[in-house]
């Protein structure tokens, strides 16, 4: 693992900041978002999640991922989101379009719904 839970406890509303970085079983970098907000009739954890995944998105192209973290050179970067509440419609089909814009950029990306407090 490149790095843990940030001191700072870092979440998906704060979006300049990114909240964890890791390397998978299978020598993937993933960047995780810790996204602990409910999904609302007005959409701001969808715009809430947007930042946080063009920040992330920022972070990987502009080569400041391998900068903070040699070993990330030469592996895959996915975005990885663990959420705390299940998407609803209007987030899925968001959760859709961010894949597909996250794979055109050359990366990966994952979603899942996972109650923190409950064992792994």
């Amino acid at each position: 693992m490149l790095s843990g839970p940030n001191k700072d406890n870092k979440m998906v509303n704060e979006t300049d900041k990114v909240d964890f970085v890791s390397i998978d079983d299978d020598d993937n970098i993933v960047l995780t978002i810790s996204d602990h907000l409910e999904w609302d009739e007005n959409n701001e954890h969808i715009f809430t999640l947007q930042a946080k995944i063009n920040r992330y998105l920022a972070f990987i192209e502009s080569g400041e991922l391998c900068e903070r973290y040699p070993d990330a050179r030469g592996k895959k970067p996915f975005i990885s989101v663990v959420a705390l509440y299940p998407p609803n419609e209007i987030a899925n089909t968001f959760l859709g379009r961010v894949r597909e814009v996250v794979k055109d950029a050359g990366f990966g990306f994952r979603f899942r719904q996972k109650h923190f407090n409950a064992p792994t």
